[in-house]
């Protein structure tokens, strides 16, 4: 489905797309949920006008995701919110291609709670490629790039502390706000 590129559904992309690259440029695990919050909120109301309804409560759920990970690191809020993305599936999904950005909420759900770090970034790196399969699918272009440049940048920063890791000889956590 093709789109005016400068449709303001697609200029909502655009600004996901700035603010998503700007969470994955940051090493530091605070900002990087600071920036996502932005950048979900900016891709619900982009998805929502795209028409991408189950793509639009997946970005919504992902802004209160990314806001309660700044406070709590729980098991039990984590699973609440990958069964509300499973609740949203189960009365929203008309396509199989509807649970891509519903899992990919649910795996960077997990990574966000439960990982810091390398292995939070990998984590978040599937998501990026089932957000980027559904973007393709939706036909949003700021998305496409975004998810394109998401998985450039998180890999570069993934290298960045594998190497801070490697000359600190530290574990492969990054630095937290205290």
């Amino acid at each position: 489905m093709l789109h005016d590129a400068f449709s303001l559904a697609q200029i909502l992309g655009y600004a996901a797309f700035v603010l998503g690259v700007g969470s994955f440029l940051q090493k530091n695990d605070r900002h990087f949920k600071l920036y996502m919050t932005g950048e979900c909120i900016a891709y619900a109301l982009h998805f929502y006008m795209l028409g991408n309804y189950t793509a639009t409560a997946s970005s919504i759920v992902s802004v209160a995701r990314s806001v309660l990970s700044l406070y709590t690191r729980s098991l039990w809020i984590a699973l609440t919110i990958v069964a509300i993305n499973i609740a949203l599936g189960l009365a929203l999904v008309k396509t199989w291609t509807d649970w891509l950005p519903l899992i990919a909420s649910c795996t960077g759900t997990l990574a966000l709670f439960l990982l810091q770090g390398i292995p939070m970034r990998l984590l978040m790196l599937v998501g990026t490629l089932l957000w980027l399969a559904n973007n393709i699918i939706t036909g949003s272009y700021g998305g496409t790039a975004l998810e394109i440049v998401i998985a450039i940048v998180n890999c570069t920063t993934i290298w960045r502390l594998m190497r801070d890791q490697r000359l600190a000889g530290t574990p492969a956590e990054t630095p937290r706000d205290v």
